[in-house]
């Protein structure tokens, strides 16, 4: 993979394709390599795709200690659009990349044409803090989940029952769980997920004037829909769509299709294909 030398960091980062720019931001712990398998392909040929590793997940090293706020990881991403990319570009977001791309319109709308921001929400209260919160608590308690119950445990949080009913389909989808969860780097998934916890756009968005479309997924425990809902109200440009059928990781392997569906719906519209 390429390296983009910063000041504070050293971004391990992916690009390929040709046409407009579409940026991949991934959820916490995730690689940008995981939008490669199934998301990459779907915008190939028509715009050129870059994807990333954030600080704290896979190639990319930051040179300041951890936790990094969502604005340090904004701040990195605009960094990358501006050496590597031809602004504006499309934002597509997951989780903890949402609020990256969230930030990044605010801070610097002129690198962003629209952001497609998925399994998101305004700020963290009620139970997705108190998951949350504890999720961090158990890993900065020095506690490590076993392999085999990191997998089963996060796959609750990432797939509905129709894939977890489906054992012919659980067999196919439990090695991309794995190779995410089993073996995770406690202080890094703490850092990361802090980040997500403290993070409130409650002020910024009725001022991002770069179109925000929330994609909120019908069975998702992790962000329910009503949160995600939340987001595209208050944004000064928002527009919701929600998902039947899918949870917080329905992209990767249980319905790309459909997820891809609405994702190109919403960059056509903003960023025509070459």
């Amino acid at each position: 993979m390429p390296a983009l030398e910063l000041d504070e960091v050293t971004l391990h980062y992916d690009q390929s394709g040709s046409g407009p720019d579409v940026v991949w931001l991934a959820a916490g712990d995730h690689p940008g390599a995981n939008w490669r398998r199934w998301q990459v392909p779907a915008f190939e040929p028509g715009w050129r795709n870059t994807t990333y590793d954030a600080r704290g997940v896979g190639g990319t090293e930051s040179r300041t200690p951890s936790p990094w706020p969502i604005e340090t990881h904004a701040r990195d991403v605009a960094a990358l659009i501006e050496r590597v990319c031809t602004p504006p570009v499309a934002l597509v977001g997951l989780s903890m990349g949402s609020l990256i791309a969230v930030q990044v319109a605010h801070d610097r709308p002129e690198l962003v044409r629209c952001a497609a921001v998925m399994g998101t929400c305004v700020r963290k209260t009620g139970f997705i803090w108190e998951w949350e919160e504890a999720e961090i608590d158990l890993r900065r308690s020095g506690a490590t989940l076993p392999a085999h119950f990191a997998t089963t445990h996060y796959a609750l949080l990432y797939y509905p029952a129709e894939v977890l009913g489906d054992d012919e389909l659980w067999a196919e989808l439990r090695s991309f769980i794995a190779s995410d969860f089993s073996d995770r780097d406690g202080a890094m998934l703490a850092a990361q997920w802090q980040a997500c916890l403290e993070y409130d756009s409650s002020a910024l968005l009725p001022r991002i004037d770069v179109p925000i479309h929330a994609v909120a997924f019908a069975q998702d425990v992790q962000t329910p829909p009503q949160r995600v809902r939340e987001v595209a109200a208050l944004a000064h440009d928002g527009t919701y769509h929600e998902l039947e059928g899918c949870g917080h990781g329905s992209a990767f392997g249980h319905r790309p299709e459909q997820v891809n569906a609405c994702l190109r719906g919403i960059v056509e519209t903003h960023l025509p294909p070459a």
